[in-house]
């Protein structure tokens, strides 16, 4: 059975790794060059590391909350989506072709065949 310890300290571990993607993420929402981003994440990368050795609680707790604050407040109105991805320009684009029966919109009625067999 794990510690307590152990477990803040996997969660706390997750939620910071988290935190630091959220604001790299939200970074290159803004900046659409890399070479001018890198400058942007090695200020972020300076600011974890700033932080990396702080061990009480109040302390982090503070910071997380200074750290949230600011990556809402920097929050881009129109952030990048892959266009892959859900929401993005291409998300569902040429999709296949149904299987099902293309012409059985209504149940079929007691005239009808019950199984749709395109071959009879």
């Amino acid at each position: 059975m794990p510690s307590a310890t152990n477990t803040f300290a996997s969660a706390h571990r997750q939620y910071v790794q988290s935190l630091y993607k959220r604001r790299l993420k939200n970074s290159l929402d803004w900046t659409i060059r890399r070479d001018v981003w890198r400058a942007k994440a090695m200020e972020i990368r300076a600011e974890f590391e700033r932080n990396r050795d702080v061990k009480d609680p109040r302390q982090l707790a503070h910071i997380f909350e200074q750290a949230e604050a600011k990556l809402a407040g920097w929050k881009h109105p129109d952030p990048y989506i892959a266009p892959t991805a859900p929401g993005g320009t291409k998300w569902e684009r040429n999709l296949p072709p149904p299987t099902e029966n293309p012409y059985a919109h209504d149940e079929p009625t007691q005239y009808e065949r019950r199984s749709w067999n395109p071959f009879r």
